[in-house]
């Protein structure tokens, strides 16, 4: 498929996981893809995965919430691929707690990697997306940006994204660029967060199946499905929209209804 043979695509938190699978997918449907993230080793490994199968792709490593290396890293990538025509914000971090137990220095982080990092993609790309007339942006946000699910300092920096995706959509519209949100509930990685959870109940993710009607959690491969859609032309009037990817768990309470409503 070349639904992308004209994308620049630049997809941050590409070394592992959801954003692995984002650049995988973009690039086998004909995009150029630069890789960002701050484990260097990591992007280069999926660079490399992408070139051994004849794909242009460039990886460089940086931190989002550093403005100056930022904006260093996206003109390498522009430098070795091209100007950024789609810019895919999926980075983000996450440490497993509530409220109460979080500390101030975790909070911040927490917000600034999620929240402010994306914007700091943005602050950078959106005028030159807007010099040339156009430019696609997809956040990967979460279900917990519309419900808590737990990992607050997470889920109200994922509800700031999605405000921030439809700040970015009515004020840039005029410019021809779209921006839109990815809502993955669960999904299935390796990432330190669900390790440590595997580690205390090997069977988590069977568990978690029976909240979502689809009955699985997703693979990374849903979350990237969705976000090519979002960027590719099949989409050219969807723009300041929040898609959930969750299997249907925002439609309802599935084990209530499982457990309550259907026994009944």
């Amino acid at each position: 498929m070349t639904r992308h043979a004209k994308t620049t695509a630049l997809v941050t938190g590409a070394a592992h996981g959801i954003g692995r699978a984002i650049a995988l997918h973009l690039a086998r449907e004909g995009a150029a893809v630069a890789v960002i993230d701050l484990d260097a080793a990591g992007a280069a490994a999926t660079a490399a995965l992408l070139t051994a199968e004849g794909h242009r792709a460039f990886a460089t490593s940086a931190d989002i919430t550093d403005m100056t290396g930022l904006a260093m890293a996206v003109d390498a990538c522009e430098a070795a691929l091209g100007p950024i025509t789609l810019l895919v914000n999926n980075a983000a971090f996450t440490d497993a707690g509530n409220l109460g137990g979080i500390g101030l220095e975790a909070w911040h982080h927490e917000v600034d990697v999620n929240l402010n990092g994306s914007y700091h993609c943005l602050r950078v790309l959106l005028p030159r997306m807007q010099a040339r007339g156009a430019g696609v942006v997809v956040n990967i946000a979460s279900v917990n940006g519309l419900r808590y699910f737990g990992n607050p300092a997470y889920s109200a920096a994922k509800a700031g994204l999605i405000n921030l995706t439809q700040s970015v959509a009515s004020e840039y519209g005029r410019y021809g660029i779209r921006c839109n949100a990815v809502l993955p509930g669960s999904v299935r990685t390796e990432n330190a967060s669900w390790q440590i959870r595997q580690q205390k109940d090997p069977a988590v993710f069977e568990k978690l199946a029976r909240w979502y009607p689809l009955g699985r959690v997703a693979e990374p491969d849903d979350v990237a499905k969705a976000v090519s859609f979002l960027a590719s032309d099949d989409a050219s009037y969807i723009t300041g929209v929040a898609l959930p990817v969750d299997g249907g768990l925002l439609a309802g309470m599935n084990v209530m209804i499982g457990e309550f409503i259907l026994e009944s």
